[in-house]
């Protein structure tokens, strides 16, 4: 792009190459909407104002102009798309730039998951800005694929469009002064570095805030997020597949307080992307619960840009890159038309760009099994009573139980009535033959088992079921097919879905791999009285930093002691 040429097009001297013109504008810095013509050079705009010149004139008749909207938090990976396919997925949605923190593919390949992911990215139709991952692995209660130190970090930081520091999950280490903690916050000064503070409260939240930490997306309730406001933080406001948090947060957002807040949609399933959308899902979903519709696209755009210092984005003025979306109804936010750095990249909900051929070879052969019997899933105890990881609807935050347990000459077994089923972690990355074996209440299972290789964030094999020989047959089909989430009933594979790349996503079309994953959701949720998105359910029971009881490969986690527990 030609500086001279671009302040000659704002002149009106030279002729824009695009021209999107009787437009209702929305002005995301001041929260108004304009009527106008927009006139583009290259990638940027150039002048808002009744310019006429132009290689190209698209007439909007009236239509709503907006910037492209941004989602500020995400994990592309949980999407279980090829990047490729992740991009036809959320562009004609609208979605023209997302901040993702990588930390699920690099905890499993470490730099080269990194690379994978960016070398895809420059090919794509959308901005892609990284967040170097804060935790991996998460903590030292699991076995992951790759470690990164503060150094790593550094090395990072100095890559091509990472903008800051990923969410920070050890928020007891952090709150702690855990020194190989604090050495990572020290490498990334001077940059954004997100925050992770599930329930974090008074001076616990104010030792967290001490260390620079800019923003949550863990808030669950009202007064949470007031606090973390109230402190400072920028209010990440999460509505994904599994995490919902839209309804309980919304009311903070208010004249004093919405330049403070932003959406996210932190995970969001391939299904989730292509029937509801992205960001844009969360977007209309706020305007519908009442939010006034120009906020609401504030909080998707500009509110974004500006706390990720992206400061070319987010809005139309001149001199911002022309990433834009027509709007035929405001209210059901209705997108037509999608705009990536000045080209026309999709329309009427259709991705015009030539697909991209993912390979089929890049990041495979990632899930390494040690050997194992199934006598190895045995659970025993000398108590009548043992902790169960207690599942609440609708969260991805457990209760710490105890529950009486049927046990038969001390091996615990599963009670379907009281619907405590057998939980299990088996690590895949070393070979170190650690298996996790616990209780999980809640899930609803009435036969079968389920298991997958998508387990937060570590990604070891999590599988839960009602008898140890279909949880065993689960666990050994995710080993054969290098990945994947499994439905197994009598010994039997009743649906699966492969993800062969780095054991969380598949090479295959949107479609096809949406398709897949309807059936093993489906299968599942017949299984019994199975919750909501089951497989994104099961795939949080393993991280150990949401409160209050996980189960890693090394044992059961009591989150807020930040120690594992003793079950003899």
């Amino acid at each position: 792009m030609s500086l001279a040429k671009l302040i000659s097009v704002a002149r009106g001297d030279s002729p824009a190459d695009l021209l999107l013109k009787n437009a209702k504008i929305i002005n995301t810095f001041v929260g108004i909407i304009e009527e106008g013509n927009v006139a583009i050079y290259s990638d940027r705009i150039a002048g808002i104002g009744n310019y006429v010149k132009a290689k190209e004139v698209i007439d909007l008749k009236g239509g709503y102009l907006a910037p492209g909207l941004i989602n500020g938090h995400t994990h592309i990976e949980s999407s279980m798309l090829h990047p490729a396919q992740y991009a036809q997925a959320v562009v004609p949605r609208g979605t023209s730039t997302v901040i993702t923190d990588l930390h699920e593919i690099t905890n499993v390949a470490g730099f080269n998951g990194i690379k994978f992911i960016m070398n895809w990215a420059q090919k794509l139709p959308l901005d892609m800005f990284f967040v170097a991952p804060s935790c991996v692995p998460a903590t030292h209660m699991e076995t992951g694929g790759a470690e990164m130190n503060a150094q790593d970090i550094k090395k990072m930081l100095g890559m091509k469009n990472f903008i800051g520091l990923g969410e920070m999950m050890n928020f007891p280490g952090v709150i702690s002064g855990d020194k190989e903690i604090l050495k990572k916050i020290v490498a990334a000064q001077g940059k954004v570095i997100d925050g992770h503070a599930p329930g974090v409260i008074n001076k616990r939240l104010n030792a967290y805030l001490s260390a620079s930490i800019g923003s949550d997306h863990e808030s669950t309730t009202l007064e949470e997020g007031r606090e973390k406001l109230r402190r400072g933080m920028h209010l990440m406001i999460r509505e994904g597949s599994s995490e919902k948090n839209l309804d309980a947060l919304l009311p903070l957002v208010n004249e004093r307080t919405y330049n403070r807040c932003l959406f996210v949609v932190d995970d969001r399933s391939c299904s989730d992307l292509l029937h509801e959308g992205d960001i844009d899902a969360v977007v209309r979903k706020a305007i519908q619960s009442g939010l006034e519709p120009i906020r609401a696209i504030q909080l998707a755009t500009i509110n974004a840009a500006e706390y990720f210092r992206l400061y070319d984005q987010g809005g139309i003025a001149p001199g911002y890159i022309a990433n834009l979306i027509t709007i035929t109804d405001l209210t059901n936010l209705e997108i037509q038309m999608v705009f990536y750095k000045g080209q026309l990249v999709a329309r009427n909900g259709k991705y015009l760009g030539s697909p991209l051929k993912a390979s089929t070879n890049e990041l495979t052969d990632t899930v390494r099994i040690k050997p194992f019997g199934i006598e190895a899933l045995k659970l025993t105890t000398r108590r009548e009573s043992f902790p169960v990881i207690g599942i609440i609807p609708g969260q991805i935050i457990t209760k710490k139980r105890v529950e009486m347990v049927k046990a038969k000459d001390g091996v615990i077994m599963p009670d379907l009535e009281e619907d405590i089923l057998k939980l299990v972690v088996v690590e895949r990355h070393k070979l170190s033959g650690n298996i996790g074996v616990g209780l999980v209440k809640g899930f609803g299972l009435k036969r079968g088992a389920l298991a997958s290789s998508i387990a937060h964030d570590s990604h070891n094999v999590v599988a839960v079921g009602t008898s140890d020989h279909d949880i065993f047959t689960a666990i050994k089909e995710i080993e054969k097919l290098q990945g994947g989430l499994v439905v197994c009933v009598d010994g039997k594979i009743l649906a699966a879905l492969p993800l062969p790349v780095a054991g969380l996503l598949s090479p295959e079309p949107l479609e096809a791999v949406v398709k897949k994953f309807e059936k093993v959701e489906k299968t599942a949720s017949g299984l019994g009285h199975v919750p909501p998105d089951p497989f994104a359910l099961l795939s949080f029971i393993a991280l150990p930093v949401i409160p209050e009881l996980r189960l890693t490969d090394m044992g059961l986690v009591d989150v807020l002691a930040f120690k594992l527990i003793n079950t003899p």
